[in-house]
């Protein structure tokens, strides 16, 4: 019963992290040049870096030790498009404050290790093939 608490007690607290990294995401592309190179960019890291979110939601519900990895991978896939959004954003300077891009940067590189991680040790408990 611990087990499960622990496990609960990720879970809430990665939620809580997703939900804090999706909010710096909108707060960060409201912030844009608006250019329309940094309207475009903004788009496209608002939808890849709001993603995980749901995609994590799914996971919690998910119906199989397949269907969680499946689910994180997802989720892995869109932090690491983020991850590329956020490098272009900085290097184009279409945001006027660079710390926020790097501590999104940041995040966004702890976020992957993590779901790297949760999706290992997910793999971990399938049944082993002969």
């Amino acid at each position: 019963m611990s087990g499960e608490r622990d496990e609960h007690a990720r879970n809430f607290g990665l939620e809580e992290r997703l939900l804090d990294y999706a909010t710096a995401v909108i707060g960060l592309t409201d912030g844009m040049k608006a250019t329309a190179a940094g309207r475009h960019l903004a788009s496209q890291l608002l939808r890849s870096g709001t993603s995980p979110l749901g995609s994590h939601g799914e996971a919690q519900s998910a119906e199989s030790t397949k269907d969680f990895i499946h689910k994180f991978r997802m989720a892995l896939k869109e932090l690491r498009e983020s991850f590329r959004w956020l490098k272009l954003i900085g290097r184009a300077r279409l945001h006027e404050n660079g710390n926020e891009v790097a501590h999104l940067l940041n995040e966004t590189g702890q976020l992957i290790r993590i779901f790297n991680a949760s999706i290992r040790t997910a793999q971990k408990r399938l049944p082993q093939k002969p």
